[in-house]
């Protein structure tokens, strides 16, 4: 059904301009700090790990340094796993998955992939827990040449020398209740259309290529994370947040066609995790392991599809 509530920001019918933009801005307050809670975490790793900083934000008077965990053994006749979180900075286990991932269970794979981990995309997002950055522009609708999104920009400059050697880039996100308390309606408002209230699923669930499905990579990765918490079922329609639910807990995206950051290399697997923080059923620390889990998964099938180094 449509929302008859109109967005405080902007004139329903009519798409943002300048001063809509600026008004939104104004309303945007640091709610977490990204040195405290993510560069803090990211610091002792390096003791096993290269951290590379990739890029810089400058969002006066705000400077955030990009960075990125890689393997200190890297090697080129490795194949490369690539791991994002944070893309959107509003969802915290995208972040937290990603380190814990790093902390818990990289060593595990040391001398059979090359791995590369960027945990927070979008920093800004992060502190202010939102989903867009400062020009009010969705970095996970931005991976395309020309992006009007630094934070998109610059990953993809980071994993351009290598993206053709990417055998798995496992992207981590949240579906949240607020996604449809804000940032849908902020959406529409943004871009001057109707707002459409949705479902928002109960559980995890994972979002595949539609050009490159994978369904058996998808489901092992499901089947992994189902022994951490739920999978979120298909609704009356059949469907997840308006997609057809193609196997338990998967859906299919054109990943390339709507900029996704799971499109920026030609990976054979790709997935993109959705899990839900606000379910009475879910912890944070189940929501971090759910994460964590899917990447070893997602690692543990495509090694077993490919042939071991000499």
């Amino acid at each position: 059904m449509t929302s008859h509530s109109p967005y405080p920001i902007g004139t329903p019918g009519m798409p943002w301009g300048d001063a809509e933009r600026a008004d939104w801005l104004s309303r945007q307050t640091r709610q977490r700090s990204y040195e405290a809670d993510v560069m803090s975490a990211i610091e002792p790793l390096r003791s096993s790990f290269d951290v590379v900083q990739y890029g810089q934000l400058d969002y006066g008077p705000d400077s955030y340094p990009l960075l990125a965990i890689r393997s200190r053994d890297w090697r080129d006749d490795l194949p490369v796993v690539l791991v994002t979180g944070g893309v959107h900075g509003y969802e915290t286990s995208g972040v937290h998955g990603a380190l814990q991932f790093v902390e818990r269970h990289a060593a595990d794979y040391q001398g059979r992939v090359n791995l590369l981990v960027a945990p927070c995309v979008s920093p800004w997002a992060f502190e202010r827990i939102h989903r867009w950055n400062m020009q009010a522009v969705d970095p996970n609708r931005s991976f395309r040449a020309d992006s009007p999104a630094a934070e998109s920009a610059a990953l993809m400059a980071l994993v351009a020398p290598f993206r053709d050697r990417v055998l798995v880039h496992v992207d981590l996100h949240e579906t949240t209740d607020s996604d449809e308390s804000e940032f849908r309606p902020a959406l529409a408002a943004r871009d001057g259309k109707p707002y459409e209230r949705g479902e928002i699923p109960d559980g995890f669930y994972l979002v595949g290529d539609s050009e490159n499905p994978q369904p058996e990579f998808q489901q092992a990765v499901v089947a992994a994370v189902a022994q951490v918490t739920h999978i979120a079922p298909a609704d009356a329609n059949g469907e997840i947040i308006g997609s057809p639910v193609v196997a338990p807990g998967v859906i299919n995206y054109p990943l390339q066609q709507l900029s996704l950051c799971a499109s920026i290399t030609d990976a054979p697997y790709r997935t993109t995790t959705e899990v839900y923080p606000d379910s009475p059923r879910a912890t944070a620390e189940q929501c971090n392991a759910a994460q964590a889990a899917a990447v070893c998964a997602a690692i543990d099938f495509a090694l077993t599809r490919t042939t071991p180094p000499r």
